[in-house]
């Protein structure tokens, strides 16, 4: 399958792609994913979560580093997803955060979408533009850089 064929990801397709799982896998489904240039992920943020019995308990506020973590999951996901073609597994390592701004907190009932679209890539380190988007409303943003290898070669 090539990555032009992709449209979306469910949490099974995912979890072939990422290596992370509960409680760190912070996307619980990606759609409208454009190959390698743009997608939104989805996290449906619920009370039953284990960050918050810690942050904080009088008033549950998804961490904002998790926010950001989910941004470089879903870009990973589609990254890894499109270069499956190859035959061999990849791994996606977050190399850079730029520019992160957060501008509203997000509550249990939430769900998140992270539209993220390519800003560059070069060799093996994409950028991607990423906004995280509650109800309509842009609650965080930043420009994220990874980079992607062969299983086996970090």
């Amino acid at each position: 399958m090539s990555g032009d064929e992709l449209g979306r990801l469910d949490i099974e397709q995912i979890l072939a792609c990422l290596p992370q799982r509960y409680p760190f896998l912070m996307i619980d489904r990606i759609v409208d994913i454009d190959g390698v240039q743009s997608a939104t992920g989805l996290k449906n943020i619920t009370y039953n979560e284990p960050i918050f019995t810690g942050h904080f308990p009088s008033v549950p506020i998804f961490p904002g580093v998790l926010i950001i973590e989910g941004m470089a999951q879903t870009a990973g996901a589609i990254v890894i997803a499109a270069n499956r073609q190859d035959g061999q597994n990849h791994l996606v390592y977050l190399v850079t955060v730029e520019n992160a701004k957060f501008r509203k907190p997000a509550y249990p009932g939430d769900q998140i979408e992270y539209h993220i679209e390519l800003a560059h890539l070069r060799r093996n380190i994409g950028k991607y533009n990423a906004r995280a988007i509650v109800d309509g409303r842009v609650i965080a943003e930043a420009k994220i850089g990874a980079m992607i290898l062969p299983e086996g070669t970090q």
